[in-house]
């Protein structure tokens, strides 16, 4: 495992899960048996790991403005716990960049969150050397792992399509751009585009590829006290694993 990387959970509540909808939105039983509903952050189609009668677990927020009060944090599966707020992680990479832990994202002087690249578009990181300048890095959550690979994305995404478009035209301009897929689970051996969900994704990632994108795999360590970056995943386009 990455080593000084590791962010803790909120205090979190056991629970079962009776159903997702909405796509926001997911009903809780507790183990009071009372029932809650908690603001799922993930707007992905959660395949294979939204299965109602589920182990869950859900945080609570004190925050009066907030119009739900829990939130989704983890699924127990077969083959691991899984993440589902897809929030973690933006802040997990970015936390292990800032310490310097992730050897191809080293060396950079400055760190920044949340930046504008071309008129329509932000990348989730920024970093910044005075001597070879700058590098974007789009952060994307990966929960759908079949025969322990794992795929992204679990649903047709243009969001997604665009994010590489304009990777490539940043690489284009002479910046180093990286594209960095994060399996937030512990079962997955290597990674894949989903061709099977989205063709037109998995057709733009092998062309940013092509046009000098980078791709970054990683997946976690995770246990009910919190979860961290672990192993450098291969990926695969036709069978033949790189990276």
């Amino acid at each position: 495992m990455v080593q000084n990387c590791f962010i803790q959970w909120p205090k979190l509540i056991a629970g079962t899960l009776i159903r997702r909808y909405k796509r926001f939105i997911a009903d809780i039983r507790l183990a009071t048996g009372e029932t809650v509903t908690a603001h799922c952050p993930n707007s992905g189609s959660m395949a294979g790991c939204s299965q109602p009668g589920r182990p869950v677990y859900i945080s609570v927020s004190d925050n009066p403005r907030r119009k739900l009060k829990y939130t989704w944090e983890l699924i127990e599966m077969p083959g691991s716990l899984v993440g589902t707020n897809t929030l973690v992680p933006n802040r997990l990479v970015r936390r292990c960049t800032e310490s310097g832990v992730i050897p191809e994202l080293s060396g950079y002087d400055s760190v920044r969150a949340e930046v504008r690249a071309g008129d329509h578009t932000r990348f989730d990181l920024m970093l910044e050397s005075r001597t070879t300048g700058k590098c974007w890095v789009e952060i994307k959550n990966c929960t759908l792992v079949e025969n322990q690979t794992g795929y992204f994305p679990d649903a047709q995404t243009q969001r997604g399509r665009n994010h590489l478009k304009e990777l490539q035209r940043q690489a284009a301009e002479g910046h180093r751009c990286v594209m960095f897929f994060l399996v937030q689970r512990m079962d997955a051996v290597k990674f894949m585009p989903a061709d099977h969900i989205d063709p037109a994704y998995g057709e733009e990632l092998r062309r940013a590829v092509k046009n000098g994108v980078e791709i970054l795999v990683y997946d976690v360590y995770m246990d009910m006290a919190g979860i961290g970056l672990r192993n450098r995943l291969p990926y695969s386009f036709s069978g033949t694993a790189s990276g």
